[in-house]
């Protein structure tokens, strides 16, 4: 059992203390610089949208007003077999240099992209959500890191304005910050290998085909690209805006992103061989992320049948963080010990969520994609 206890323990530190230090350490030591500036290639804009109707005109009417030459943007927004009045809106929006393709059938967000890179026709592909709200200046940012020709993907910042009803949203919140920190240090040292799917752009050579139900878009396009050696970046100017959902929903998407980390290994099992230039950022980042939860259940399992303080120490430390996420969870008033409340029920929520998503995985479940 001991070994099982610090196995346990090198995985759940090295997931979130060891990894991110390194990388600390190697952006102040070594940063890679980026080639940046004003440049104003054309662009098309690419959105796939399921029964959206509550939010597309918001959304159609940012893009209407960003920041950049109107004569330079197309804009492609595809409804996925909608049956709400999303075909209806998109009938009466589209002209000139806006295109809708209307999909009789609801076939996923991987095919719904796949048609809308086929029909756009610019060099520089921006990604987004119906959700959304992108800033005035977020393209203008967005696209100056590809005035460097060793950038094949550049990755927009995603800001929750506000946390959703559940106090585990406001620790998810915090995890969030913290994932964008990662990113951020990924990006000075190399390639990030996930963007924020709620607003990034590539060069359309580097940005291969979607397997249908591919359920990570803004993870299978940036790795494929550093595959071929380009760098992926977080342009942290380049800001979108949203909020979390109510914690069942955001509980259902976490599970369907980390169901995706697992489906890439079927998609991509390059990613785990020499021929995948980020192998170690990827398995650092992401996998051992998946790993944790086990980690979890292994030093509960160890702590309680070993006899040493330590171990015992070890048992009260998981206690206590079960405890911190009760608390949590049900919202009492603590006063500064809220925020660690928060970002406990956040962790637990995270971890459960890896495990459905294993579950998801094992048993051959498909995670569907709704708006």
């Amino acid at each position: 059992m001991t070994w099982l206890f610090w196995i346990s323990a090198l995985i759940i530190l090295y997931a979130y203390l060891g990894y991110p230090a390194l990388l600390f350490l190697r952006s102040r030591w070594r940063p890679f610089a980026v080639r940046r500036s004003s440049v104003r290639p054309p662009i098309s804009i690419v959105i796939a949208v399921h029964n959206g109707a509550a939010v597309l005109r918001a959304k159609l009417e940012n893009l209407a007003e960003l920041d950049y030459p109107a004569e330079l943007i197309e804009v492609i927004v595809v409804s996925d077999g909608s049956s709400d009045e999303t075909n209806e809106i998109l009938r009466a929006w589209q002209g000139e240099s806006r295109l809708a393709i209307l999909l009789p059938n609801n076939e996923g967000k991987a095919v719904a992209l796949n048609r809308g890179v086929e029909a756009a026709t610019r060099e520089i592909l921006v990604f987004t959500d119906a959700r959304q709200h992108i800033e005035r200046d977020a393209l203008r940012y967005l696209v100056q890191n590809f005035a460097d020709p060793a950038v094949a993907c550049v990755s927009g910042e995603l800001i929750l304005k506000e946390p959703g009803p559940g106090a585990s949203a406001a620790g998810l919140g915090l995890y969030w910050e913290f994932e964008k920190k990662i990113r951020q240090w990924e990006s000075d040292t190399g390639s990030v290998v996930g963007v924020t799917g709620a607003l990034y752009a590539a060069r359309k050579q580097f940005v291969p085909p979607l397997p249908p139900g591919t359920i990570l878009d803004d993870v299978y396009i940036p790795v494929c690209a550093a595959g071929q050696g380009k760098r992926v970046l977080f342009e942290g100017r380049a800001r979108s805006y949203d909020r979390l959902s109510e914690g069942r929903r955001e509980f259902w998407r976490k599970v369907r992103t980390l169901a995706g980390n697992y489906q890439l290994l079927q998609l991509a099992p390059w990613l785990l061989t020499t021929n995948n230039p980020v192998r170690f950022r990827f398995i650092s980042h992401k996998l051992m992320r998946l790993l944790v939860p086990f980690a979890l259940l292994g030093i509960l399992a160890s702590s309680i049948l070993l006899e040493s303080p330590l171990y015992r120490l070890a048992l009260a430390g998981e206690l206590a963080l079960c405890l911190g996420a009760a608390l949590g969870a049900i919202r009492l008033p603590l006063g500064f010990l809220s925020r660690p409340g928060n970002a406990c029920a956040a962790f637990l929520v995270l971890n459960a969520a890896a495990l459905v998503a294993f579950a998801y995985f094992v048993t051959g479940r498909r995670v569907a994609w709704t708006r």
